[in-house]
């Protein structure tokens, strides 16, 4: 007999967003820390980025409930400089601490045109894209990253030295939708490896090798294994420059002094991330700018498409038009991330 296939539950932006807080709640955050939490993974569900939404309940979770995470974490913010803030996480959530940032980074554009943000003491924050969209939502360009767990190895190397950092970009378009370009340096997260083992299913050969350096399509070897990055060593020199951004000049962990937390789930990443906004609202005015980006767009969008059932796009433009379908005819969530999010926002 057929396995039976449990469809998607589907869910209201507010109905997510109040479960969600429920959750993170129970796991002992406060109300508006958890708010910070859930809107950065929302988002991110919204965006059909769900290895990187509120199915990481169950890793945050888990580091929660042992230490690893601080639940009430005290985030500070310090100024070095006009246009630079240094935050220490306190070791809190990850979406909570890139909030944090993100805001800081947004009051210092605002003051001086430019805002320079590093952040230490912080965990994994989710991806760039919803960070830049808040921003340019309110008027920002940003080039926003974090570094991450070991899981490639250095050109050439034969063990994981780097992590998988990833980077983004945003520029605001105040005739339409931003310019949003979110990437990781591996060919793939490597949340999609572990979703691949969970159901089952092979990997490209592309993605990952095992242990010996081998490309493999069997995803428990890749995980033992190392990523691939993007572009070979352009990928690998684009990955350290990251972590030196966000884990060196942050004055946080970086390369192998980041811990893993699959093997040291109980104790601090100490992750760090960059937050660079310009306030493009002193380069020229709104339509100023919403012209020049309307005519940037038509300029890619005019491009004979190769295949006329795939036209050319605009870095974010599939993210954005899930977030629009996702408003307008609910968020899908897999029944595991549902049942998890069920199971953490059940009154007690």
């Amino acid at each position: 007999m057929p396995a039976t296939v449990v469809p998607p539950t589907k869910y209201s932006e507010a109905e997510l967003t109040r479960l969600g807080i429920l959750a993170f709640r129970a796991l002992g955050l406060p109300e508006q820390d958890a708010q910070d939490v859930v809107r950065v993974l929302v988002l991110a569900d919204m965006f059909g980025l769900s290895t990187h939404g509120l199915s990481r309940l169950e890793s945050y979770g888990d580091r929660l409930k042992v230490g690893g995470i601080a639940a009430r974490a005290q985030v500070t913010v310090s100024t070095a400089a006009p246009a630079l803030r240094l935050v220490d996480g306190g070791n809190g959530v990850g979406p909570l601490v890139g909030m944090h940032a993100l805001r800081a980074a947004m009051e210092a554009a605002g003051e001086c045109g430019v805002g320079v943000v590093f952040a230490r003491a912080s965990n994994h924050f989710g991806p760039v894209s919803p960070y830049s969209l808040i921003a340019a939502q309110s008027g920002f360009a940003s080039i926003i990253g974090s570094n991450a767990t070991t899981t490639i190895a250095p050109w050439g190397g034969s063990d994981a030295r780097l992590g998988n950092s990833p980077i983004g970009f945003g520029v605001p378009n105040p005739g339409g939708d931003p310019f949003l370009l979110d990437m990781a340096m591996s060919v793939v997260a490597r949340a999609k490896i572990r979703r691949a083992l969970k159901q089952g299913q092979p990997i490209p050969d592309s993605w990952a090798t095992d242990q010996a350096g081998r490309p493999t399509t069997d995803p428990a070897a890749a995980l033992d294994g190392f990523l691939l990055p993007i572009g070979g060593h352009k990928g690998y020199g684009l990955a350290l420059m990251v972590d030196l951004f966000a884990g060196l000049l942050s004055n946080a962990a970086y390369l192998t002094h980041v811990k893993s937390w699959v093997e040291a789930p109980d104790e601090p990443q100490n992750l760090g991330h960059f937050f660079i906004l310009i306030d493009t609202r002193r380069l020229g005015s709104t339509a100023w700018l919403a012209e020049r980006m309307k005519d940037f767009a038509a300029i890619l969008h005019g491009s004979s498409p190769i295949d006329p059932a795939h036209p050319v796009i605009v870095p974010g433009e599939i993210e954005l038009g899930r977030l629009a379908r996702s408003r307008a005819e609910g968020i899908e969530l897999d029944a595991d991330t549902a049942a998890l999010l069920a199971a953490y926002a059940a009154p007690r």
